[in-house]
Formats: structure tokens, C-alpha cells, sequence
């Protein structure tokens, strides 16, 4: 399962319909509550975080790495190169610019949930 946190509905339909297309199993949080919920009862692979959640989202890069066996790629505007290099401090797998993410989902989606 992949767990992404999406700071708007935009990205987290995308994220939802390009995972549900490819059938990997994907699942929203929006807080860290959500996120120790979802890793204590179910086998996580991966989280992705939308860097537009700002502290929020680096709080959840932090707690998702603390995680054993999950990959944790954030991504966020190409401009906002010290949030995208605050995430890389957090812990981060992955870092991609918004534009690469949208343009690889696909990709990076299958090659974090294993396939």
C-alpha cells in the first residue's frame, strides 16, 4: 500500500486515480494521526507527500521514515528550493519538483509499491 498526503483534492484524485488505474492499492492521510493509524494496520510501502502542506507535510516525511521498510518521496514547487532541500533534510527517499512528479507518476508509483 501507498499512503500519500495531497494539500488539495487536485493532486489527491490524481494520485488516487493514476494508483487505482495501475491497481495499487493507495490510501489518503491528512495528519499524523491518520498516518500512525494507517502504518500500524496495514502493510505500507511507500508515503508520498505534497511539500504544499509545508511544516505539516515535513512532520509527516519525518514520521513516515521513522517507519521500517517505507520509501517516503516528497515533492513540491521547483521554485521552493529550501522546502525540497528541507525535505531531503527530513529523511526524504525522493525528492521530485511537482512538474516530474506529475509527469512520472505512473512510474514512480510502480516503482514504490515494488512492480
Amino acid at each position: 500500500m501507498i499512503l500519500y498526503a495531497a494539500a488539495d483534492l487536485l493532486w489527491a484524485s490524481k494520485i488516487r486515480g493514476v494508483a487505482d488505474g495501475l491497481g495499487i492499492p493507495a490510501r489518503p492521510v491528512r495528519t499524523i494521526e491518520m498516518l500512525e493509524a494507517r502504518l500500524a494496520d496495514s502493510p505500507v510501502k511507500a508515503v508520498v507527500v505534497d511539500l504544499d502542506k509545508g511544516e505539516e507535510g515535513l512532520a509527516l516525511v519525518r514520521r513516515a521514515k521513522r517507519a521500517a521498510g517505507v520509501r517516503v518521496l516528497a515533492w513540491g514547487p521547483h521554485v521552493d528550493k529550501a522546502m525540497l532541500q528541507a525535505a531531503r533534510d527530513a529523511g526524504a527517499d525522493d525528492v521530485l519538483t511537482r512538474g516530474a512528479f506529475e509527469h512520472s507518476m505512473e512510474d514512480v508509483l510502480l516503482s514504490l509499491a515494488g512492480r
